[in-house]
């Protein structure tokens, strides 16, 4: 009597294909978030090439300092292949550090009145405690709020993932 080794990947919890289709999965996620906020700017008739875009968050998780493994990395470079002038704020990621991983400037403090789209990309306690009209407030008159996270109720964001 032999052994079925597809049965003992999955004993194992070990199925090669479940787990490739994740990463690509996870792999496309930068690209996805990033066109449906310049889907989404566009039907606003915002212009993107150019455009000022503010990333909040760049942790691997919220309420975390951790940057190892950070996927937001993926939406930042998907914007700026865009043409979009990219901001990045985050309370918790050591400036320092982000400089030297990823070669980003961290903003300490985001300009109100001055983005075409938000992205709120780690549920941050302290994005929370700002509260939606908040981060709104960073956005132009006429601007796209992605909420990620569903950190907030659906009706005050423009887009949800």
């Amino acid at each position: 009597m032999g052994h079925d080794p597809n049965k003992v990947n999955v004993i194992l919890g070990y199925h090669p294909q479940v787990i490739l289709a994740g990463r690509r999965i996870n792999d496309g996620m930068g690209a996805y978030v990033a066109s449906q906020l310049v889907k989404a700017m566009l039907r606003k008739r915002i212009h993107v090439d150019g455009a000022r875009v503010l990333v909040l968050g760049l942790t691997f998780k919220e309420n975390c300092p951790d940057l190892r493994n950070t996927r937001v990395v993926d939406v930042i470079d998907e914007l700026r292949d865009y043409g979009a002038q990219v901001d990045v704020h985050d309370p918790w990621a050591d400036a320092a550090e982000a400089r030297h991983e990823y070669g980003l400037e961290l903003v300490a403090q985001p300009q109100t009145g001055a983005y075409d789209g938000i992205v709120l990309a780690v549920a941050h306690d302290a994005y929370r405690a700002m509260g939606p009209d908040a981060i709104r407030a960073f956005g132009r008159s006429e601007r796209v709020f992605y909420d990620l996270k569903h950190l907030f109720p659906v009706d005050v964001s423009d887009l949800r993932l």
